[in-house]
C-alpha cells in the first residue's frame, strides 16, 4: 500500500466514517424521543381540558428534537459524502 493511499485513509477516510458512526449513535436515541414527544403532543390535542400555553410547550419540545434529529442526519449525510469522496479518491490513484 503506498504511503499516499494510507494517507488518505487515515486522514480522511477513517475521520469521516468515525463521523458518519457518531452521528448515527447519537441519531437514534434522539429519534426515539422524538416519537415520544410527539405521542405526548398527539395525547394533548385529544384532551378538551388543555391550555392553548400546555399545547405550545409540547409544540416547542417536539420542535426541540426534530431539529435535533434534522442535525444528526445531516451529520451521518455528511460524513458519508466525506468517506465516499475519499474513498473514489483512491481508487482513481494511478
Amino acid at each position: 500500500m503506498s504511503s499516499r493511499v494510507l494517507t488518505l485513509l487515515v486522514l480522511v477516510v477513517l475521520p469521516g466514517a468515525m463521523f458518519t458512526a457518531v452521528s448515527t449513535h447519537h441519531l437514534f436515541p434522539e429519534w426515539v424521543v422524538l416519537d415520544t414527544s410527539y405521542q405526548d403532543d398527539q395525547t394533548l390535542a385529544q384532551r378538551s381540558t388543555v391550555s392553548v400555553g400546555d399545547f405550545n410547550v409540547a409544540q416547542v419540545a417536539e420542535n426541540c428534537h426534530r431539529l435535533d434529529c434534522f442535525a444528526e442526519g445531516g451529520g451521518v449525510l455528511l460524513g458519508g459524502v466525506i468517506t465516499s469522496i475519499d474513498i473514489h479518491s483512491i481508487c482513481i490513484l494511478p
